[in-house]
Formats: structure tokens, sequence, C-alpha cells
């Protein structure tokens, strides 16, 4: 098994005057949030809403600027989500993956649509009980 990378697109909703990006993500299902190098949140003239501290690979913590909003796009799917800027490289964590409701599938190191909802991403929005 490998490294799995996906490609996104990025849109500061606040600016439609900017093009989206496209960009190269590395998926990785052990973090949880969107993490952008600080390149791509100046391209996309992404403001500091505020400051967050991060717990980062090697049990460092550290303060990193949170931006957004940010709408991630995956083929049928998107959602918006704040960014860490952090790191050389854009990394799509289990939050945005859920919220798209995307599975990584480490056999063929890719990303796709849940195959239980191909049309439409799914959730749950509260706790299921069970009727006895």
């Amino acid at each position: 098994m490998g490294l799995i990378f996906t490609e996104v697109t990025l849109t500061n909703v606040r600016d439609d005057a900017l093009q989206p990006l496209v960009v190269s993500a590395l998926v990785d299902t052990g973090a949880l949030h969107l993490c952008i190098p600080e390149s791509i949140a100046i391209q996309l003239n992404l403001k500091e809403l505020e400051r967050r501290q991060v717990t980062i690979a090697d049990g460092s913590t550290r303060a990193v600027p949170y931006v957004g909003p940010i709408k991630i796009s995956k083929g049928n799917r998107s959602c918006f989500t704040g960014a860490m800027v952090l790191g050389s490289q854009v990394l799509l964590g289990a939050i945005p993956m859920e919220d798209m409701d995307l599975v990584a599938r480490p056999a063929t190191q890719d990303v796709v649509p849940n195959p239980a909802s191909p049309n439409m991403p799914a959730s749950v929005a509260m706790g299921v009980s069970r009727s006895r």
C-alpha cells in the first residue's frame, strides 16, 4: 500500500472573481482537517479567521492560521470547510472526506464516491436507534 493522492478543486466562496484551483491532495484518513500550504491560501486570497493549535504527525504541536471558507469539490461531490495553513502540499483529512461521502481505496490507490451512495452523498445527521 502506498500514498493516495486525488485531484480536488478548491474555491474561495467569498470571491467570485478568483478562479478555483485544481490541486493534487494527499489523502490522509488519520488526519481530520483540510490542510493547505501558504501558497494556496495566498492564491485563493483566503483570510485568516483565527489561529488553531494542531498536533502534527511527529507528536509536536504548533499554532497555525485557520482560513476559509473554502469549497472542496471532487466529481459530483462538494463540501464547505476551513483549512489549516500547514505543510507544503494539500492534505485531505477525514472530515471533508466524510462530508463528501468519499472513500479511499488502498488497493487501487484512488478515492471514489461511496459505492453505497453513488449518486448523492449520504450522511448520518443524528444518532440512529433501533426498535426492539
